[in-house]
């Protein structure tokens, strides 16, 4: 007996948006672009609808906003919180929280300054050393994590207090090491004044995207599953070109592309390679997504939980070592005050979910993206950092409601 296909929106809404494409054309696209809304599939465009508003609030009210002086320094603040803060992306994808980053942070920033300052070590070293020391307290987080079993909330929260002390320990009486001109204070300091350096990377991550979108296409032929239409494939890479030369273009007007933008931006598309296209990455997501399954799927879980922590506070050392170099030195304040509080704030406003199982690299660009452009725009007005902060915190709150939104119509809908 043959078996009837399943007809009408129920059925289409499990058709792959690749071959809606490919035999509806705009009109399948824009359909499956409505579906995804319905049910909860948002994915980055609230974060990028709300960046554009708040680029032209901040500009009608203060036209050298969108300057290239003050682009060019807001794209090299965001790095060093960042960094952070794509370390705090995983371990939001196991639906844990890591309250150190910003103490491990600071912790490591002081290891940085005293070997390369007071025990006369090259920079390189030093900071190789700082980062090993980042990821050693991140697994003494993950350990008692993983294995003990106290809550993560728990343990990091020890781990901050810990290590702030450790901090201050490290950098003595003084409480302040300044760090000379070299390596460290050239990674915020450096930018690649010639104008073929900032085009030449837009051309390259065109080139690049276009490449793995068509190598990708072939592969998906071949296996005989759906594949996106070259006219899809052309119209992104066409997206991604504007994006990407216009953002070349700013900063050629004002000093070029600067080393730590191109750090940062290499990081994010690394991690986020990790993330969606490795096994280790995949597991993240599961064990994310729904532990008991994972661990019945035969995914070390107790290993991919102390990992993520180890590279949180690897990546928190990295986010220290940045902050240093903006201001040449490591003191006290280095990863205290909002340092952790942006850091994750980051990560959710980009689009990492706080239940775990969603969210990707990008998250931590989008979102400091987000938060330093409020930051920019309202110290061009004048405000208060007490209004900062509110405002700031709204956007979280916003953030997170809409999170919760999108997760209650993905259960709706059956896709949660």
């Amino acid at each position: 007996m043959t078996q009837e296909k399943p007809a009408g929106p129920a059925a289409e809404a499990q058709v792959d948006p690749r071959l809606l494409v490919r035999e509806k054309g705009f009109a399948g696209y824009l359909g499956e672009f409505r579906r995804r809304i319905k049910g909860g599939e948002l994915g980055p465009l609230p974060v990028i609808v709300g960046l554009v508003v708040i680029w032209l609030v901040f500009q009608t009210l203060n036209d050298r906003f969108l300057s290239p002086q003050n682009l060019s320094n807001l794209s090299v603040d965001i790095v060093a919180t960042g960094l952070i803060s794509v370390g705090i992306v995983f371990v939001l994808l196991l639906g844990e929280i890591d309250l150190s980053a910003g103490a491990v942070s600071g912790a490591c920033a002081a290891v940085l300054a005293v070997l390369s300052v007071g025990q006369g070590w090259d920079p390189l070293p030093s900071m190789i050393v700082a980062v090993a020391v980042g990821a050693a307290m991140g697994l003494f987080h993950g350990f008692f994590f993983a294995k003990i079993g106290v809550p993560s909330f728990v343990v990091t929260l020890a781990g901050m207090l810990a290590w702030t002390g450790f901090q201050l320990w490290v950098l003595g009486p003084n409480g302040t090491i300044n760090l000379p001109d070299g390596l460290i204070s050239n990674l915020t300091d450096t930018y690649f004044a010639y104008v073929i350096a900032a085009y030449g990377l837009a051309a390259a991550a065109t080139a690049g995207f276009l490449l793995v979108s068509l190598v990708g296409n072939a592969r998906r032929r071949a296996a005989g599953v759906p594949s996106r239409t070259v006219g899809d494939i052309v119209f992104r890479t066409a997206v991604l070109a504007v994006v990407a030369f216009g953002v070349a273009y700013v900063l050629n007007l004002y000093r070029g592309l600067p080393l730590a933008l191109l750090i940062f931006l290499a990081v994010v598309i690394v991690t986020d390679f990790v993330q969606r296209r490795t096994k280790y990455g995949r597991s993240i997501f599961a064990v994310g997504g729904n532990i008991e399954a994972a661990r019945r799927a035969g995914i070390n879980v107790a290993f991919i939980r102390m990992s993520v922590f180890a590279i949180s506070g690897a990546f928190a050392a990295l986010g220290g070592i940045f902050a240093a170099s903006r201001i040449s030195s490591a003191s006290q304040a280095t990863g205290q005050s909002n340092v952790l509080m942006m850091a994750i704030a980051a990560a959710v406003i980009g689009g990492t979910s706080l239940f775990g199982g969603r969210g990707s690299a990008y998250s931590a660009l989008l979102g400091m993206l987000v938060i330093q452009s409020i930051a920019s725009g309202m110290a061009l007005q004048g405000v208060s950092n007490a209004i900062q902060f509110i405002v700031t915190g709204a956007v979280l709150l916003a953030a997170v409601v809409i999170d919760s939104v999108s997760r209650r119509s993905q259960k709706a809908s059956g896709r949660a």
